[in-house]
């Protein structure tokens, strides 16, 4: 791969959000000379503050960095920054690293694009949150060739504690949307089973000890039930809106491949369904609260109002 090494590289990233900007200030504070860009002033000047040099376009974070990071919210807008990069005059770049979540079919196609344009393309979107990000111990699942995953390890030994490569570009995108399938999954299913129980007058908490020591368990019943639905924080930082995004990636690559998945496609709807019911960027966490609502039942008010059930 035809570019600076990575522990040297000046680094762009374009989109300094809810993830972005704690990615962004771990490259600053490991020592990166990181330049940024987003649409939002406010994103800007928080991230200016953090030591981000601040670009007045994504073609001006070309112009300046040798390796360009985009943390955007759907293909369309990484087709359209890809393009003004590509495009960008004067452009030093040479390589852009996709941690959105895209549609893996269409960063195949925006990967030939670039191509041709002397510019490589790695996708690698991660897991693990706002607090993973913060943290820098994300899952970071990348698409592309073993040489280009090696030249840009110092840049992903900052923020992730598991870079995965899990074949070549395109690949990332994919495995992110089956994993954000999977954990949809698992979060609506725990839901409809704390509900039930909670109608049934079982304490939320005496089901979820007894599921997480037992073949029940997930992420959703050990971490973001007792974290943010319990305590009623709501606050995981992630959108409802992006994990049926998510989920509807993953639906669409089955059909696009010709493959029956009717969960999935089920998974959907439900996510539709209920995220429907949810305020503008509600949290994904919130998902339960038309369930709750439907059942007549509140869990929050079950698990904490110093009655213990002893179920």
């Amino acid at each position: 791969m035809n570019s600076p090494a990575a522990d040297r590289a000046r680094i762009g990233i374009v989109g300094l959000g809810n993830m972005g900007f704690p990615m962004a200030s771990r490259l600053v504070d490991a020592g990166f000379e990181v330049h940024g860009y987003d649409r939002d002033e406010a994103s800007s000047t928080r991230a200016a503050v953090a030591g981000v040099l601040i670009a007045d376009s994504a073609e001006a974070v070309a112009a300046s960095a040798d390796v360009i990071v985009l943390l955007l919210p759907n293909s369309d807008v990484v087709d359209a920054v890809a393009a003004q990069l590509a495009a960008a005059a004067g452009r030093v770049a040479s390589v852009i690293v996709d941690m959105s979540s895209s549609a893996p079919m269409r960063t195949q196609a925006l990967a030939a694009r670039l191509a041709e344009a002397g510019i490589v393309l790695v996708d690698a979107p991660v897991s693990g949150g706002v607090r993973g990000a913060e943290a820098g111990t994300l899952t970071i699942m990348v698409g592309g060739s073993v040489e280009q995953i090696d030249s840009l390890a110092p840049i992903f030994d900052v923020l992730g504690s598991r870079v995965v490569r899990v074949g070549n570009v395109g690949a990332g995108h994919a495995v992110k949307a089956l994993n954000n399938l999977l954990s949809a999954t698992h979060l609506l299913a725990t839901n409809e089973a704390v509900v039930v129980a909670a109608r049934f007058g079982i304490d939320p908490e005496l089901l979820l000890s007894a599921v997480n020591t037992s073949s029940g368990r997930s992420a959703s019943s050990e971490r973001k039930l007792p974290d943010f639905v319990l305590t009623g924080a709501f606050n995981s930082g992630f959108a409802a809106a992006l994990m049926e995004k998510d989920v509807r990636i993953a639906a669409s690559l089955a059909d696009e491949l010709g493959v029956a998945t009717p969960v999935a496609h089920s998974v959907l709807e439900s996510w539709h369904e209920l995220g429907s019911e949810l305020e503008a960027g509600a949290d994904h966490t919130e998902i339960i609260r038309p369930l709750e609502e439907r059942a007549e039942v509140t869990i929050r008010s079950m698990a904490f109002d110093g009655e213990r059930r002893s179920a």
